[in-house]
């Protein structure tokens, strides 16, 4: 084969991103690291002194003390499929960076260990890939050498792993699959295992064969990045497709102003450094742009569009609103404050934002709601939240663009939470938000200024 058709037999394999999680020392390095040292990636004469796991631990701190504190990412492929892989940390500590890791996966595999079973992290973890709508989850019941490959052993943790599914985000529409292996030694990784003829599959044949339940949402969202300005009456407005495609000529709508304009021409290219435009015709064009494209689109009419806004298809079915419910994923040691505004980001977008109540916390041993004011770090919570202006909106499940969101403290600049928007609320007309400063300082001058007549807020 020459190195063309090579390079056209890569560009036609499927991309499948899937992510190894589970608690604490159940094998999640060590499995990454023999599956790229069997897939021919990693090379070593002395097979008996490897430690798969130190292959992919890549930090010192992570060698150290013997655990995953990053996500790491690795590359590989097979015949069929070019995989990313995201190794992420098992310890409770560090739930958000499994969260992060988790994001964009196709498949997430569940590592349990043989001799411990089920345990809260396994049910954390499983829950969370279960909000990020993630489809397809294989259980990987892991050091079946330390069980002698026992399959009443291994059919006792899969019976006591089905308990935890109906507690699970939409489980109906998630695929689960079952499988033992023995990451250290090799069994059932990339080829059937002797030692456990009783099960007919393999990892490796499970991650070439799931059928791949890509995101898809054919209405057009492009969340605007920057606005590059080339001269009084031309702006092209740039950033990425975050699904469907659009058409020079297309009707459009610009939210959350409610206006409308049709597509005058494409750019594909990044034009932000090139000399001043005086014609925009001399600028080669693109009649179509799709999902992921990073592009400059141009209109035909003059409208105030700013960072953040959305330019859609009119037939998107796009609310706006500055009300909603979504589940949060608190990641912060600080507590949230539930009278304290923070900062929003979704897309491009950053303003302010209040919790107007916690409506349930889950208990991730038993999956109870609890009655809470109060979010700790690793909680996981559906809460009601009021932003300070209107925004496009749609729910995580039509669309994980707009229907997802991080919380920053004003002053730190921390990461606080991710969030995924659950149902769309009627709009609060009372937009203002006020500061915790704000009501205390309202409240000072009614009671010792009442000559003022200041209303309370």
């Amino acid at each position: 084969m020459n190195i063309q058709d090579y390079i056209k037999n890569q560009s036609k394999k499927e991309l499948c991103r899937f992510i190894t999680c589970g608690s604490v020392d159940d094998g999640k390095s060590t499995l990454i690291g023999r599956l790229l040292f069997d897939n021919k990636l990693i090379f070593d004469k002395n097979l008996d002194d490897i430690d798969f796991a130190s292959l992919v631990d890549g930090l010192e701190s992570e060698q150290e003390q013997g655990i995953t504190i990053d996500v790491a990412y690795r590359f590989f492929e097979s015949k069929k499929r070019k995989f990313i892989i995201a190794d992420t940390p098992g310890h409770e500590q560090y739930t958000k960076n499994m969260a992060t890791g988790a994001s964009n996966a196709d498949i997430s595999i569940i590592l349990i260990d043989a001799l411990k079973g089920v345990l809260t992290q396994t049910k954390r973890h499983s829950y969370i890939v279960s909000l990020l709508g993630i489809k397809n989850i294989i259980i990987a019941v892991n050091k079946m050498d330390l069980i002698n490959y026992d399959k009443n052993k291994f059919e006792k943790i899969c019976k006591e792993y089905k308990k935890v599914i109906p507690n699970l985000k939409n489980y109906e529409n998630i695929n689960f699959y079952y499988i033992p292996i023995s990451a250290l030694n090799g069994d059932n990784i990339i080829k059937n295992s002797p030692n456990l003829s009783w099960h007919k599959n393999n990892l490796m044949n499970l991650l070439n064969t799931i059928k791949l339940d890509n995101y898809t949402d054919k209405d057009f969202v492009f969340a605007v990045e920057y606005i590059n300005k080339i001269k009084s009456n031309l702006r092209g407005y740039c950033g990425n497709i975050s699904s469907g495609k659009i058409k020079t000529n297309d009707d459009i709508i610009i939210y959350p102003q409610n206006k409308t304009s049709k597509i005058k021409s494409i750019i594909g290219t990044n034009i932000t450094n090139l000399k001043p435009i005086k014609d925009l015709n001399k600028i080669e064009n693109i009649k179509e742009a799709s999902k992921d494209m990073a592009v400059s689109l141009f209109l035909q009419d003059e409208i105030d569009i700013s960072r953040g806004d959305i330019i859609s298809t009119k037939e998107n079915n796009i609310k706006i609103s500055n009300n909603f419910s979504a589940y949060i994923i608190w990641m912060s040691e600080n507590k949230l404050d539930i009278n304290q505004t923070y900062l929003i980001k979704r897309a491009h977008f950053l303003g302010n934002i209040k919790f107007e109540n916690i409506i349930y916390k889950k208990d991730i041993n038993n999956f109870k709601k609890i009655k809470t004011n109060v979010l700790n770090l690793n909680d996981i919570a559906l809460c009601s939240l009021k932003l300070d202006k209107n925004l496009a909106l749609k729910t995580y499940k039509e669309n994980q663009i707009l229907g997802s969101f991080i919380i920053i403290d004003k002053y730190s600049n921390e990461t606080l939470a991710a969030g995924m928007i659950e149902e769309i609320l009627q709009t609060n007309q009372k937009n203002k938000i006020y500061t915790k400063a704000e009501i205390e300082l309202n409240k000072y001058i009614r009671k010792h200024y009442p000559e003022w007549e200041c209303k309370k807020i």
